[in-house]
């Protein structure tokens, strides 16, 4: 029984990882709210904002000449991956 919620919380893992995958690239593309693509990214921002504020308070944006990485994603990512890693 242990095993399978073990299993089913590192599917969810999994899940989420991806969906900061594709969080990511939508930021790079401009969309209306009203296109389907656009909700996507609504309903990403509110599943994944709550995560990643917390870390763009720790590690803010590096700054290259005029623009800023954002770094919170890469380190999230990485977590997920851990994350993944202990869970199996």
């Amino acid at each position: 029984m242990l095993d399978l919620i073990v299993d089913l919380l590192a599917i969810l893992v999994d899940i989420y990882f991806y969906a900061v995958l594709i969080w990511v690239i939508l930021s790079w593309i401009q969309v209306s709210s009203t296109h389907p693509l656009g909700r996507v990214q609504i309903f990403l921002d509110r599943i994944i904002y709550p995560v990643i504020l917390p870390i763009r308070r720790v590690i803010p944006p590096v700054r290259l000449g005029a623009g800023a990485l954002d770094l919170s994603p890469i380190v999230l990512l990485v977590g997920l991956r851990i994350l993944t890693w202990i869970l199996r």
